[in-house]
């Protein structure tokens, strides 16, 4: 497929099913994950408030989502993810 390919930085899942495991985020955590890195932190936090292990999402990965939201390009992202994980 054309154009540049994109992933999500690592990140711990807060699931029951794959807690603290990195990069086994279930899609409301990845959704919310990329809400929270464009900006739109408001709505990743309401989103997870709709299962009960939400919150934990944040509290597992709130650093480096702070970090993360802060690179610009893909170089700083990996950056990022290198001094977390």
């Amino acid at each position: 497929m054309p154009g540049e390919g994109r992933r999500l930085p690592t990140l711990l899942a807060s699931n029951p099913v794959n807690y603290a495991k990195p990069d086994k985020l279930s899609s409301l955590e990845a959704l919310t994950a990329a809400l929270y890195i464009i900006g739109f932190k408001e709505r990743a936090v309401q989103l997870l408030g709709l299962f009960k292990w939400g919150k934990t999402f944040l509290t597992l990965n709130s650093e480096p989502l702070e970090a993360y939201a802060t690179a610009v390009t893909t170089n700083d992202m990996e950056e990022v993810e290198a001094q977390f994980f």
